[in-house]
């Protein structure tokens, strides 16, 4: 039931003119689901060819290669390199969109839909930061093979004309072709409590969801979303048990986890700083974490799984060999350490211990020592980080296997709420709406407190439930 917005025009339609759903969201409330009204929005695209490149701030990708995935090579990396560009907005910018917010739909009521907190309209930043004289504008190419440029942190529903006069207002896009406008799009999605963390509704047996209707906003997190539904699906067709990830495991774990155990008002973006595992959940030992998963739901082949098997052994080498070499409080060792601002050895040490040191990296054991440990920077960069944060690693781990004790101790699917004495309405009524699989989401629940989650543990633990009564 997507509905476009470019300034006073509205229309029927889902994103970038594709045809709306309309009978699915009538369809989904018949059989009984909550929706919700969300919207989200989009910047303009400009011609590449029109901008004025000296007037804004080249921004390269990295030097040094950082692959999604594992089996990308660096070559293929330098190869491809296009870069981004940085602009700003201006006072003038911002008293074009100020005279005309009566014109956008935003502003003008037009809109119901509630709208994502950590990506708002650039209308919308310049009411909520009046402050501020400036915005930063990304101009990001949309590929390798076409001149449109999507213009980042610029989202708009201005008419038409309003956000060419916007665009022509900022250094750089003085000229520049607007390509295609950028517009508000409302939009149904399913309240995601009412969903299992196989992404599967809890309504409709075999009916799996996911994307922006379970909530969501962002690329990532539809494609995330994506690929947890589609291996649950595809395992349910061969009658399989489901798949789900837990917290500690991955960020699609986080993700699913807050949209089924909690909800959410507004679209869901996955910020970091949603994960309590922040020093389990790395971007250097994602394969380390998941590719065992994927070689048994079928997902790797195995040249990669053997690949990564190779890759586990040198790490386990690399490791052995720091712990056999000493490093001694040479003069060389001495004047090094002195540069990085290091205390003085007094006696010889293992090289693992050496590494613990801030600064010190194992491209320098090795010219220190004459030794190679290894000639893969990325082993190099999973043992520098085990063994300088293992003390860390380790009190955090001690966490993780109490939330895994917790999450052993299921819930019965049809336990009675209602029949546990001395629970809080509060909890009794969130706990009969999201029906959490384990004592461990239950705790997550938002309104219920440790009084409730320990009557609720003991009433499990002994047996002592009833059957929701039909």
């Amino acid at each position: 039931r997507g509905r476009i917005y470019i300034g006073e025009l509205s229309y029927s339609s889902g994103p970038d003119n594709t045809i709306p759903a309309i009978k699915l969201s009538e369809n989904l409330q018949k059989l009984g689901f909550k929706l919700r009204r969300f919207k989200t929005g989009t910047p303009p695209r400009v011609n590449g060819h029109t901008i004025d490149y000296s007037k804004t701030q080249e921004e390269p990708g990295d030097k040094t290669p950082r692959h999604f995935s594992f089996e990308s090579k660096d070559s293929d990396y330098l190869k491809y390199q296009i870069s981004c560009w940085m602009t700003y907005t201006n006072p003038v910018t911002h008293k074009i969109i100020r005279n005309n917010l009566k014109r956008s739909p935003m502003f003008s009521g037009q809109i119901k839909g509630v709208g994502p907190r950590y990506c708002p309209s650039i209308e919308t930043k310049v009411v909520r930061f009046a402050d501020k004289p400036r915005h930063q504008l990304f101009l990001e190419p949309e590929g390798k093979t076409t001149h449109e440029i999507y213009v980042g942190d610029f989202s708009t529903s201005m008419p038409e004309e309003i956000q060419l006069k916007m665009l022509h207002s900022v250094a750089g896009l003085e000229h520049a072709e607007m390509m295609r406008p950028g517009y508000a799009i409302e939009y149904d999605v399913i309240d995601p409590w009412q969903l299992r963390h196989t992404l599967e509704t809890k309504k409709i047996k075999n009916l799996f969801t996911a994307g922006q209707m379970n909530g969501t906003s962002g690329y990532e997190e539809a494609a995330g979303q994506g690929l947890i539904a589609g291996i649950n699906a595809a395992l349910r067709a061969k009658g399989k048990p489901g798949f789900t990830l837990g917290r500690d495991e991955a960020y699609i774990g986080v993700l699913i986890d807050d949209l089924v155990t909690k909800g959410t008002n507004e679209p869901y973006r996955l910020l970091t700083s949603r994960a309590e595992y922040r020093l389990i959940l790395r971007h250097d030992n994602a394969d380390l974490r998941l590719t065992d998963y994927g070689y048994k739901l079928g997902l790797i082949s195995d040249e990669r799984y053997a690949k990564f098997e190779e890759k586990k052994k040198h790490i386990a080498e690399a490791k052995t060999k720091l712990a056999s070499i000493t490093i001694h409080p040479t003069d060389e060792v001495q004047k090094y350490l002195k540069t990085i601002g290091g205390g003085k050895m007094k006696a010889g040490t293992k090289a693992d211990v050496f590494l613990r040191r801030p600064k010190v990296r194992i491209d320098d054991i090795e010219r220190l020592t004459g030794m190679q440990i290894s000639d893969d920077r990325y082993v190099k960069e999973q043992v520098e980080i085990n063994i300088k944060y293992a003390g860390y690693i380790k009190k955090e781990q001690v966490q993780i296997n109490r939330l895994h004790r917790q999450e052993a101790k299921k819930i019965p699917a049809d336990i009675d709420y209602e029949a546990i004495d001395g629970l809080a309405t509060e909890a009794r009524q969130k706990f009969e709406k999201i029906r959490p699989e384990t004592l461990a989401q239950a705790e997550r629940i938002s309104g219920v407190n440790p009084a409730d989650l320990a009557i609720l543990s003991v009433y499990v633990q002994n047996g002592h439930y009833s059957k929701v009564t039909k």
